[in-house]
């Protein structure tokens, strides 16, 4: 039996820099470091067309996180689109936005769970609380007006598609003899 997707609205806002930024954390400076050297290290054998990744993942000094995890992302490009595919378990999608701002794609989510069991001898009352926030820089060529974003079975799929300018085959050039 297929289960239709539920679409999701991609909020779009233009704010400036947060003052979160501005505050000292000198242990995020090292991560930023040691991020920069694995990098570095592996940056010839995968390079991408951008120099960087596709998308290029802001660090997790960016947005507080709330959660030791955060979501597994997958990002693939196809011809006529970019699709970032995020596995988020157990999550409704009243409880994930999807916003660009910046010049970026923003994905928060926030779970909250009780659980109750009352039996003979025991009560067992759990909650659980957490929330995530990723952030990806939009590459340019993305259509922002046509982002989609899509929640079904616990994957958020986002698709990016690409202006018609972006869609061009590339062009191969003969290599003439000197």
């Amino acid at each position: 039996m297929a289960e239709a997707a539920t679409k999701l609205p991609v909020k779009t806002e233009d704010k400036k820099t947060e003052a979160a930024m501005q505050t000292w954390r000198p242990f995020d400076s090292l991560r930023r470091e040691v991020d920069r050297l694995f990098e570095n290290f592996d940056r010839d054998l995968w390079r991408s067309p951008f120099g960087r990744s596709v998308f290029d993942i802001a660090p997790y000094w960016r947005g507080e996180l709330k959660l030791a995890t955060t979501p597994a992302v997958d990002i693939v490009e196809k011809d006529n689109a970019y699709e970032v595919t995020a596995e988020l378990p157990g999550m409704d999608e009243k409880n994930i936005e999807v916003k660009l701002d910046n010049g970026g794609l923003t994905i928060k989510g926030e779970k909250q769970e009780e659980k109750e069991e009352k039996r003979k001898g025991y009560h067992l009352q759990e909650r659980r609380f957490g929330s995530f926030e990723r952030y990806f820089a939009v590459p340019e060529g993305v259509d922002t007006s046509k982002i989609e974003a899509n929640f079904k079975k616990g994957v958020l799929t986002v698709t990016l598609p690409k202006k018609p300018e972006a869609q061009k085959p590339a062009k191969k050039i003969d290599v003439k003899a000197g």
